[in-house]
């Protein structure tokens, strides 16, 4: 690539960081001028990591895998999820011949259609899917785990998540109220080697124990982040990286007031955020965030609610100071109504940042919590299982200009025909919008979200169930489900990409 078009990306990615929510991308190829061109394929191969969803004995968990069908995907291919750790193998005089694959959790049978399993008890193990061929774009599994009572009681949901050499979850905590556990997961033939950092209000916590964890080929390690240091923090800002192979990683996080739930992990770093589908009826809601660079970072906090963007009174701007966490009270802030958080740079230069947001519904012993960290904004596709009848809000942000998305409601898992609406989402608002839901529905279905056009969206999902009075819930972000991955145009001429 020659150093014009290089300095033109860099200008061009400059000017969409500060904007904030500016889409960066490339010039379409004509005449000539065909060095970058290139084509969408789908994704041949997935894969995805679920982790050990509770060590409660009355816990009750349900795996819905599902893939929306996508066009110019090869014939037949397979989805698997199944436990992370092999089994081990009998020989007829009772001694161990080695290892079996275990029985897949889940076996999805066509795209288009959820496929569910399930298990109980303390006994689940963290899981590892493989997708293949028509199985593979866009697939998308959800973990939902119901905990009748103690520690972290209520609806706890996932997405499981590919795996990864660095995470970050800002929001976790080993206050004497929490129970917080860094779960990673290796879906490899090899072992990984994974370090731990924790950064609190005054920086980084010293520990050694943190550093240099080895988790085993095939294997799940959850970590008690209260072991890693010594004192409580109310906020912490939690850093997984990954010294060789790949992890997937994920934060359960236990309250003994509030229920519990995953704390996902927040999108890349970057100087303008969005945190969508705040709950209409949350009682009170924290925001936790974090500088990783050697900056501070000043933001402007602004709703987008259903009539606009506003301001929360007394929490208009934030200062986080480079390598702390710091977390601010935004009470009841959605005040009935539908609400996204938008975080922007008050100045012109942004400073990288990670965030994530408390959210509690109800009041006094009938209180219940759940997360919802930055997030990516849809971009083409983005899709979340395991929605019902009930309990199911779909919340879309267009923080910048007005846009069009076409939202698809699948087959239902044990029955039912797709149904598909369009909205129309106002710049700078949160809609709550009245999603579609199949024909004739059986079981669980699933909810996929496309672009059609204007401004980036983005898209939460909450799933909401009551046990004895206390209203669980659970929040999933919807980033781009990435199903397609740009090749280049096989028909060009090669003489064109060695003149450039």
């Amino acid at each position: 690539m020659n150093r014009t078009t290089l300095s033109l990306i860099a200008g061009a990615t400059a000017l969409a960081a500060v904007t904030g929510f500016a889409s960066l991308n490339a010039p379409a190829a004509t005449g000539d001028s065909t060095a970058g061109a290139a084509v969408q394929r789908p994704v041949e191969r997935s894969r995805l990591l679920c982790p050990q969803p509770s060590t409660s004995d009355i816990a009750d968990t349900a795996y819905t895998s599902f893939t929306p069908v996508t066009q110019g995907t090869s014939d037949g291919g397979k989805a698997e999820l199944q436990p992370a750790t092999e089994e081990s193998a009998d020989s007829p005089s009772g001694g161990k011949t080695g290892k079996k694959a275990p029985k897949p959790v889940v076996q999805p049978k066509a795209p288009g259609k959820p496929a569910t399993g399930d298990s109980s008890g303390a006994d689940g193990p963290a899981l590892v899917g493989t997708a293949e061929g028509a199985f593979a774009p866009g697939w998308t599994v959800q973990e939902t785990t119901e905990v009748a009572a103690g520690t972290g009681r209520g609806l706890l949901g996932t997405n499981c998540t590919a795996p990864d050499t660095e995470f970050w979850f800002p929001g976790a905590s080993t206050a004497d109220s929490r129970t917080d556990y860094v779960h990673l997961t290796n879906p490899d033939d090899s072992a990984a080697v994974v370090d731990v950092e924790l950064y609190g209000k005054d920086g980084t916590l010293k520990s050694t124990v943190g550093d240099g964890i080895t988790v085993q080929p095939h294997a799940s390690e959850p970590l008690l982040l209260s072991t890693l240091t010594n004192g409580p923090q109310t906020d912490l800002t939690v850093h997984v990286t990954v010294r060789s192979g790949r992890v997937g990683a994920a934060v359960q996080a236990l309250d003994d007031r509030t229920g519990g739930d995953w704390l996902g992990a927040s999108t890349d770093p970057a100087g303008s955020l969005v945190l969508p589908g705040i709950p209409k009826d949350a009682t009170s809601v924290r925001l936790v965030a974090f500088a990783p660079g050697d900056q501070d970072a000043d933001l402007k906090v602004r709703l987008a609610s259903p009539s606009g963007l506003i301001t929360p009174a007394g929490n208009e701007t934030l200062h986080v100071k480079s390598g702390m966490t710091t977390a601010i009270d935004l009470g009841d802030v959605t005040r009935g109504e539908a609400g996204s958080l938008v975080l922007t740079p008050t100045g012109s230069t942004p400073v990288p940042v990670v965030a994530a947001l408390r959210v509690v519904r109800g009041k006094g012993d009938k209180q219940e919590s759940a997360f919802i960290p930055a997030t990516a904004p849809v971009a083409a596709r983005a899709t979340v299982a395991d929605n019902s009848s009930r309990g199911t809000t779909l919340a879309l942000s267009a923080p910048g200009r007005t846009a069009r998305v076409k939202v698809t409601a699948s087959a239902g898992s044990e029955g039912g025909t797709p149904a598909t609406k369009t909205y129309t989402i106002k710049g700078g608002t949160t809609q709550d919008v009245d999603a579609p839901a199949p024909g004739g529905l059986k079981g669980t279905y699933a909810l996929t979200v496309e672009s059609v056009s204007g401004g980036p969206v983005y898209a939460s999902r909450t799933l909401a169930s009551t046990q004895e009075g206390v209203p669980g819930f659970t929040i999933q972000t919807l980033p781009d489900d990435r199903g397609t991955v740009a090749v280049p145009d096989a028909e060009q001429d090669l003489s064109v990409l060695l003149k450039s």
